[in-house]
């Protein structure tokens, strides 16, 4: 055969191959840079962004893209394709009744507002006037899910808010309402969404999120108004409870019990399970106190041994705190009690320190920062040093001047961070803020065909400026053969990378065992 032709089979492959990776590497750059915040406090259910944020506030403020009066509601945002969902309380023929509402993530502008999904009634007291929904969205592909304050569960359309299914768990049942009502967001994990319904023997539940068939019901635990929390912990996936008895974690897929902590109280909470590492941190107010559980896989069974508690002294009430390097950061105290910001160990519940804070709110970890949102509308970045309190900025974000009732702010929530913004809301106001990191944007540039017949990926910044070396230790290539195999199909090379004219370069030695070769590159905080 001559040589011409039996060269023009590489030079097609390398045509085509060269195709795929430009093709992908521009839905890549799409898909994410999205940064969806699609559950109550991120899409780990633990509070932590992953993105890279400006923190250089007092030389660049955080710039309003929009700030839009709301009703009522202690919801927080989720936020996913372009929209962010919440709930309101409006005034109907019927009376006032809770909806999920989406709003566009660009312009705060309303796109759609659900049907009435439940009566927004709190005769509890403790709020005010501006009482709503308390519970936030979780969204997964083109359905939203919202469990209401009397415990209805609702799969709504992404595109228009309308029902796809729905279930009662008092009316199918008989669950119970605990004062105050719920407080609890549903939790997605895999194909299953999780909810605590306070029924005899039927108290912790799971729905397949396809069409609200039941998965499996089980336990006794009267409910509390904390969400649960889906955790690897000890090598095993769980989900997390924190009921009226203490921590309950059950296996996903048939709700059996792994292990059990007992906390008993019978008064309010809000605050979520935290996990770090082997640990397992709950918390409740009302005199209540604190304490931590360490999980071990004994071979047979997770067993749960108790490594302190402290009572009365750390309570969260419904701000859960956030976890990083050894120590918990979060909002102690109760509504109408002085509150504190404080750092805890979370080995030994010892404190490091306090600052007082106005009032209740919420916390985050994003950018190397514990982020603080106070119940007057501030928004403060604090460093995590458990030597002491380091303020590193602080901005106004709400000021009621949006709502209803001028110059109201009650804060008593968590905000949502997605693509370079933070959400945030009142009970009778929205803002969204863009805080994006001024770093170039990566980019995959054209891959050469090196002697050995391998590709050699190049990677710059999107504007051509030389990439700073101290950001390669954080970016992975990552590379697939079918794209249908969805995140189970990539494969972080570990080839080694090359400086090279302010590019990385690195050659991918599998690439001359396929016909197709797909690159994508991430950039991690």
């Amino acid at each position: 055969m001559p040589d011409n032709m039996k060269t023009k089979p590489r030079t097609n492959c390398l045509q085509i191959r060269d195709a795929c990776l430009w093709w992908f590497a521009a839905l890549a750059a799409a898909t994410l840079s999205a940064g969806d915040w699609p559950q109550y406090r991120g899409p780990n259910h633990d509070g932590i962004s992953t993105e890279t944020i400006r923190t250089n506030w007092s030389v660049e403020p955080p710039r309003q893209v929009w700030k839009v009066p709301l009703e009522p509601a202690l919801s927080s945002f989720s936020v996913s394709g372009g929209k962010a969902f919440t709930m309101v309380r409006r005034p109907v023929d019927s009376g006032q009744q809770e909806f999920c509402i989406a709003l566009n993530a660009d312009t705060g502008a309303e796109l759609w507002a659900s049907v009435p999904l439940d009566i927004a009634d709190y005769p509890n007291g403790g709020v005010g006037s501006d009482d709503g929904p308390r519970s936030t969205p979780s969204v997964d592909g083109d359905r939203v899910y919202v469990l209401t304050t009397y415990l209805r569960l609702y799969c709504l359309s992404v595109t228009n808010g309308a029902v796809i299914w729905s279930r009662d768990l008092v009316t199918e049942y008989g669950s119970t309402v605990i004062l105050w009502q719920s407080a609890a967001s549903a939790l997605i994990d895999g194909d299953l969404i999780f909810v605590i319904g306070n029924a005899a023997n039927q108290s912790l539940f799971a729905f397949h999120k396809s069409d609200g068939t039941e998965a499996w019901k089980g336990q006794s635990d009267v409910m509390t108004q904390a969400s649960p929390i889906a955790a690897t912990v000890a090598g095993v996936r769980q989900i997390i409870f924190f009921a009226q008895s203490g921590l309950v974690s059950v296996t996903p897929d048939t709700g059996s019990v792994l292990w059990r902590y007992p906390f008993p109280f019978s008064t309010a909470t809000a605050a979520s399970p935290v996990v770090g590492n082997d640990i397992v941190y709950c918390s409740a107010a009302y005199g209540i106190g604190a304490g931590a559980v360490r999980i071990i896989d004994s071979g047979s069974q997770l067993t749960a041994n108790e490594v302190w508690r402290a009572p009365f002294t750390s309570m969260n009430h419904w701000a859960t705190p956030v976890f990083t390097n050894g120590h918990l950061y979060g909002i102690y105290g109760h509504a109408g009690t002085a509150a504190s910001l404080r750092c805890l160990e979370l080995a030994t519940g010892n404190e490091q320190w306090r600052k007082s804070v106005v009032g209740m709110g919420g916390v985050l970890f994003v950018a190397g920062h514990v982020l603080v949102l106070n119940e007057d509308g501030y928004l403060a970045l604090v460093k995590p040093d458990p030597t002491g309190y380091v303020e590193v900025a602080r901005f106004r974000a709400l000021d009621g001047s949006q709502g209803s009732d001028p110059g109201l702010v009650r804060c008593w929530n968590v905000p949502a961070i997605s693509n370079g913004r933070i959400y945030a809301r009142s009970t009778t106001e929205a803002v969204c803020l863009d805080v994006a990191d001024a770093a170039p944007s990566l980019k995959l540039n054209p891959a050469l065909l090196s002697a050995g017949g391998t590709f050699r990926i190049f990677i710059g910044n999107e504007d051509g400026s030389p990439l700073d070396t101290n950001r390669v230790a954080n970016i992975d290539i990552l590379a697939s053969t079918d794209l249908t195999l969805g995140l189970s199909g990539w494969i972080k090379l570990t080839n080694p990378i090359v400086v090279t004219n302010g590019q990385l370069q690195l050659d991918d030695p599998q690439s001359s065992n396929t016909t197709r070769r797909f690159f994508r590159v991430e950039e991690r905080p």
